[in-house]
């Protein structure tokens, strides 16, 4: 049951880094940004930002163990347009309600 690594360029804080996880933890990422409605090079900047000394492809493997696991992860700030969406969405169904 291996699984190979995988490794994928990102920017982050304006720089670019290349990052090795298995094709298990970038899946899990996906779904995270996706959840959280922020791109997967966001989503790693924010882990980044967060992670202290420890090395970035350990974070981030940390970071998904917790979110799999049900620990108390906070969503990340949606980008603009998406909160836009999301604005519009929550005041139609509101008004739906009315």
């Amino acid at each position: 049951m291996g699984f190979g690594i995988v490794k994928r360029s990102v920017s982050i804080a304006g720089h670019r880094t290349s990052i090795s996880l298995e094709e298990p933890f970038w899946a899990s990422l996906r779904e995270i940004a996706d959840r959280d409605k922020i791109s997967v090079q966001a989503l790693i900047g924010r882990i980044d930002a967060e992670r202290g000394e420890q090395n970035l492809s350990s974070a981030i493997r940390v970071f998904v163990l917790h979110a799999m696991q049900g620990r108390a992860i906070p969503p990340v700030a949606p980008e603009p347009e998406a909160q836009a969406e999301c604005r519009s969405a929550q005041e139609a169904a509101e008004s739906s309600k009315a």
